[in-house]
């Protein structure tokens, strides 16, 4: 599979990312969250106002995303192919078209669980907007996100 098409296709085979945060005392905070991903590789996150990532991104604005090929799909777990970016975070309100919207499209990727949620006043969706980023394809094939065209990629640059 051409590099290009494997960075383009990998959010697709996920339902969930992982997300590394910080929390106020300046310790990190590892945990995941489903998402939903727009046309501009922006990622949306319907999470419990009550977990300690959602207020670690509410007050720094900020994370950290993994997206990561499922250790049986790969033929080396050593060489998993995987995909980071640094991203700024916004709250989407509720009761506006982009909440429903995005909303509506958790309910279709997930199912009825999200109705429920929906319901819930402490969810929240954020939004996550990739700063820039880098994709691993396998053993020494690694690759910038182009941080003025999500879409594309350059081979990494050795940092000496």
């Amino acid at each position: 599979m051409a590099v290009l098409a494997a960075y383009q296709a990998l959010p697709s085979q996920l339902k969930s990312l992982m997300l590394a945060t910080v929390n106020s005392d300046g310790s990190p905070q590892a945990s995941y969250a489903p998402y939903v991903m727009d046309g501009d590789r922006h990622f949306y996150i319907f999470v419990s106002g009550l977990s300690a990532h959602t207020g670690n991104l509410l007050r720094t604005g900020q994370a950290s995303v993994l997206l990561i090929q499922d250790e049986g799909q790969s033929p080396q777990v050593f060489a998993r192919q995987r995909l980071t970016y640094d991203c700024q975070v916004t709250l989407v309100e509720r009761q506006t078209e982009l909440w429903e919207t995005i909303a509506q499209e958790f309910e279709d990727r997930f199912g009825e669980v999200v109705a429920m949620l929906r319901s819930l006043a402490d969810f929240q969706i954020l939004r996550l907007r990739p700063l820039g980023g880098r994709f691993i394809l396998g053993f020494g094939a690694a690759y910038e996100v182009d941080s003025q065209d999500l879409s594309q990629l350059r081979p990494e640059t050795v940092k000496g």
